[in-house]
């Protein structure tokens, strides 16, 4: 493939996986776009492995472990993919089927970047893919043990993604660059915060599966057993007590999150769209978990394309005015604030 194949892949594929970011990403500057997009795709086949169904225990941590091996350079793309699509059962999106099944020019690419770019890269997917493969082992619906469980968890799947695309803004901008430290400390929370949100909207699906990400000890201080909750079955109170108080967490983590793109220099405008469209979903969504939480199933709780198009319409506007940004985020936030 020529670089522009590999590229018009990568746009392709990224459409495929993920809305979410098929949205978000092609806001940032050139030739950033095209650096992250390659990041999250290679995020996107760790997790692929991850939730693979098909996988034993023993196989997804060896997947795992050898994927950075892949990234780094140290194994083939090519015989790794051909060997992993076969074992992708239909569980698995045929977008993501196809990724795995075309790594080999993607992972090309990751290995074309300059120095600084590439070793953020492969740091993310050397903390990201045996950190996956740690939590396979804990995957029960019992739940994770307590908050610094999930705390971990969260960063070695998310947590670690903030800090990447920081070193990667940095190395676009020495604007952003002179703000390096304070944003960095404001990075793993960004990542916290918009996994957190996925993994309550996700919880009885994930369970459904056999999964929960969840603490345990936070339940069972409202008397609860994750591991036997039946949707709409148990008491609703206790329940959205314990949903509660990690919605607050959640929100606290995002409210890092909008410190941290204020931070970014106001004439970086496609920066700041591709950090506020995601941090304006996630913040929705946590206000419908907020005001929802005997939901039983994340279609419950998901935010419409309407509501997805006037966060679009209504941060873009507003992507170079501090104060009326700090406005439309606390009025937001204070909808979790006040649950219903």
């Amino acid at each position: 493939m020529t670089n522009a194949d590999v590229l018009a892949y990568q746009a392709e594929a990224l459409s495929g996986v993920s809305r979410t970011f098929a949205l978000t990403i092609p806001q940032l500057p050139m030739p950033l776009r095209d650096v992250i997009g390659n990041a999250y795709l290679l995020c996107r086949i760790a997790d692929t492995i991850e939730d693979e169904a098909n996988l034993p225990l023993e196989k997804k941590e060896a997947y795992l472990h050898r994927f950075v091996h892949v990234v780094e350079g140290r194994a083939s793309a090519r015989d790794f993919g051909r060997e992993l699509h076969p074992m992708l059962s239909e569980a698995t999106i045929e977008a993501e089927r196809d990724l795995v099944a075309n790594m080999e020019p993607v992972v090309g690419f990751t290995h074309g970047l300059r120095r600084p770019q590439r070793a953020a890269i492969e740091r993310c997917i050397g903390i990201m893919a045996p950190g996956m493969a740690e939590f396979q082992a804990k995957t029960t619906v019992q739940g994770l043990k307590d908050m610094r469980d999930l705390d971990r968890y969260c960063y070695c799947v998310a947590g670690v993604v903030g800090e990447t695309i920081t070193e990667l803004f940095c190395d676009h901008s020495p604007a952003i660059h002179r703000r390096r430290d304070r944003l960095f400390a404001l990075s793993a929370g960004f990542g916290q915060g918009l996994q957190m949100v996925n993994i309550l909207k996700d919880f009885w699906e994930d369970r459904e599966r056999g999964a929960c990400w969840l603490p345990r000890n936070v339940f069972a201080d409202f008397g609860l057993d994750l591991s036997t909750l039946v949707p709409g079955k148990d008491d609703a109170r206790k329940l959205a007590g314990a949903l509660y108080r990690l919605i607050r967490v959640a929100a606290g983590h995002l409210g890092s999150a909008f410190q941290y793109t204020m931070l970014i220099p106001a004439k970086e405008a496609g920066i700041r769209r591709f950090l506020l469209w995601s941090l304006g979903m996630a913040v929705q969504t946590l206000g419908r978990l907020a005001e929802s939480p005997a939901f039983v199933n994340g279609e419950q709780v998901k935010i419409s394309r309407k509501e997805v198009r006037a966060i679009v319409l209504a941060t873009s506007a507003l992507v170079r005015w501090d104060r009326g940004l700090g406005w439309m985020f606390d009025r937001a936030v204070g909808r979790i604030a006040r649950p219903s």
